[in-house]
């Protein structure tokens, strides 16, 4: 079985996100990227399916700016055999919108073959949570989302959902859809040797043309702002003053 697990390049989770000074998008300018900590859930959880002799091979792709060799080379140093680059956009600042990245997706799918495609669930940058189901409808594949849990034995795959009620178990039929929650494994630190390593595996450089797909933006961004500063919190001195300020100045009882 081979696995297909796509990869983006978002700023580094740990990083105080800046919004330009005229609104009109994020500033990028000297700040670390990194992989999408879901897409390294994605992929941690293929290569454990790998070493657990339930997959042959892990193929990692990304979609966007060529500057995101660097994440799919770190998908390569945690243990992925290889990995494609579909160059889309020339811009930093310009996002590949789900639709666009789900139709690339289904093209490389067509090239590949894999049984099972592990994504993360969203993005950290825009949490759009949808390129995984859009991907299913354009394939007629089977999907489960927001995966806990996962196991794959024969032709199917039995998948715990985190959902607002508590988790559910289902079983899909492959080849399937499978988005990762933050609660399904722990990824793994690419080691010296293995980072050494990465730079000798097959990293193959695509373009959104070569799949026949238009990735012009279908949506514009009016305005961008950063969110309101959280008031400071007062302390009283007792209950009753605590229920007079909830009743009459925050209205909430």
């Amino acid at each position: 079985m081979k696995i297909l697990v796509p990869v983006k390049r978002v700023i580094d989770y740990n990083v105080k996100v800046r919004v330009k000074a005229d609104g009109s998008g994020v500033d990028l300018a000297n700040v670390k990227m990194s992989m999408n900590p879901f897409d390294e859930i994605a992929v941690e959880q293929a290569i454990r399916l790998k070493e657990a002799g339930k997959a042959e091979e892990v193929v990692v792709v990304s979609i966007g700016v060529k500057q995101a060799q660097d994440t799919l080379r770190t998908a390569l140093a945690m243990g992925a055999d290889r990995a494609i680059l579909v160059e889309a956009a020339d811009d930093v600042h310009q996002d590949i919108e789900p639709l666009a990245v789900a139709k690339i997706l289904k093209a490389v799918i067509a090239d590949e073959g894999p049984s099972l495609v592990i994504a993360g669930k969203q993005a950290i940058d825009n949490d759009m949570n949808a390129t995984g189901q859009m991907l299913a409808a354009l394939l007629g594949w089977s999907q489960a989302t927001f995966a806990s849990a996962l196991e794959v034995e024969g032709d199917s795959a039995t998948v715990t959902r985190e959902v607002d009620g508590g988790l559910q178990t289902i079983k899909v039929k492959m080849p399937a859809i499978v988005t990762v929650d933050l609660r399904l494994n722990e990824p793994r630190y690419a080691s010296l040797p293995n980072i050494m390593k990465a730079k000798k595996k097959p990293l193959d450089e695509k373009t959104a043309a070569d799949y026949g797909v238009d990735v012009t933006p279908r949506l514009t961004v009016i305005k961008t702002t950063e969110p309101e500063t959280r008031k400071a919190g007062i302390k009283v001195a007792s209950v009753e003053e605590l229920i007079t300020k909830l009743k009459d100045e925050a209205g909430v009882i």
